[in-house]
This record gives C-alpha cells, structure tokens and sequence, in this order.
C-alpha cells in the first residue's frame, strides 16, 4: 500500500530517524497499518525457525515492522519508540509464544489496558521487571492511542498463533478500505494517526529502576554511566562516584594545597 494506490486513506512519509531503535526486528512497507510481534519463549541464539519464518512472513504479507520481543522491558520500550515514529501504524498483532518467565505479552496487553504507575511500572502486569523507565511518558501514551492490539495468543491457543496463514489474513484484515470482521475485532486501515511522529531512542537501557528512588540517586547513577562509557572505572573511581568526599573547610584547604 502507498499513497498513489489508496488515496482515500491519507499517510505520510515517516521520518529520516525511523525507525529509531536496532533490534530483532525486520522493516517492510514504511506506508503500511500494521506492525507484527513475534514472543519468544528462549534465548535470542536459540529463536526456533519456524518463528524466524514468521518475521519473513509478516513483512511479505504487507507489515512495516517485524520482529521478536523477549523482555517486558527494554523489550517493550522499543518497540514503543519504532512505533510512534511510524504514524501510519495503527495496529501491532502479537503473535509468538509466551515466556512463562518474562511474559512480554501479558506486560505489553496490561500495558495498553492500564498504562504506567508512577514509578512506571506496567499496571497489572505479572512479569519480574515490567518497568518502562527509559522512554519518555509522552511516547508511552501516544502508543496506546495510536495502536489497536490484535493479540493471536490472547484471542487463541498458542497452535493458532504462531499459523503463519492466520497472520497472513490478519495482517491483510487490517489492510481494508471498509471495516471486515475478524475474530473479535473489525479491522481496516483508518488512515495515519493525526499528530506528528516521535522520534527519540532509549535514555539509559536501565532494567532495574526500583533501584533508583531519588533524583539525587538518579543522577549519580547517570554520572556512572557518562563515566563509564568511554572506559571502565576502577573501583575507587566508581566509590568516590557513589560516595563524594565530604567537603568541610580542612579538605578544601587540603585540596587547595594540593592544586597549587
């Protein structure tokens, strides 16, 4: 699909940063409704064919974006930030099978129900670390009005969802000019989503969050990361990070010695 071929759905050109985040993931039509999720249930060197077959599958069959999610974090962050600067997508079809450890897909599903605590914890999500704390809170909330979740494995058996002919017809359901049923759902292409594209990549990569409860301690946990980027840091490089000297009249006359 294209702007020539279907002019009474009106898209747009994404923009040069799309999509912002690398991943497990292939790129098809930029202009087409659609994105697809594949769960994986083991480790990213072991992704079994027949769910690689899917990921090929989806964008033959039309999906600007497919690819794998493992994670209920850093996973779902970003898929989040290759969605909303993408406007013409509007549905993500989760497919795949679920891990019974990190459950993404019952994150992602809560996720578009509940939204984010305060602490940007995923309401109602039961997997170890559903926290989204790297993606601004405005990328998060233009996800869940622009897309429409087609979950095959919530709507169906596992069997069913990883059918490469099932998300072949669900793929297509969302391609439509005039609402079609489809399952539980009446699927069509409704056009781009009218505000502009984000575009912006992760922050930190942080998968442990609860581990920071302060700005101060946030941004001292920044400041590590700065610092250890060009290089290691030594461990007393790294503890007069987290614990400063004290800065008291005798050690800046100390410090001052030591710099003339």
């Amino acid at each position: 699909m294209n702007q020539e071929a279907n002019p009474a759905v009106r898209k747009v050109k994404p923009p040069l940063e799309y999509p912002p985040e690398e991943g497990h993931y292939l790129r098809g039509n930029d202009y087409s409704p659609v994105a697809v999720v594949i769960l994986l249930h083991t480790f990213y060197d072991k992704i079994p064919e027949y769910l690689q077959r899917l990921s090929s599958l989806a964008v033959e069959s039309g999906a600007a974006l497919a690819g794998i999610l493992q994670t209920e974090n850093i996973g779902i962050e970003k898929i989040v930030c290759n969605i909303v600067a993408n406007p013409n997508i509007r549905y993500l079809i989760v497919c795949g099978v679920e891990s019974s450890g990190h459950q993404p897909g019952q994150a992602l599903s809560c996720l578009m129900r509940n939204g984010v605590d305060e602490r940007r914890n995923i309401i109602g999500a039961e997997a170890p670390t559903p926290y989204l704390y790297n993606i601004p809170i405005e990328s998060i909330e233009r996800f869940r009005k622009q897309i429409t979740l087609v979950d095959l494995i919530e709507e169906n058996a596992n069997m069913i969802a990883t059918d490469p002919e099932q998300l072949a017809r669900t793929i297509k359901s969302c391609y439509q000019e005039i609402p079609v049923e489809f399952m539980n759902f009446k699927l069509h292409d409704p056009g781009v989503y009218p505000e502009p594209a984000i575009c912006s990549k992760l922050t930190w990569r942080i998968s442990k969050p609860w581990t920071v409860t302060t700005e101060t301690e946030a941004k001292v946990l920044k400041s590590i990361q700065d610092s250890a980027k060009p290089r290691e840091l030594s461990d007393k490089a790294l503890l007069s990070l987290l614990r400063p000297p004290p800065h008291d009249s005798e050690t800046s006359k100390k410090d001052g010695e030591k710099r003339i």
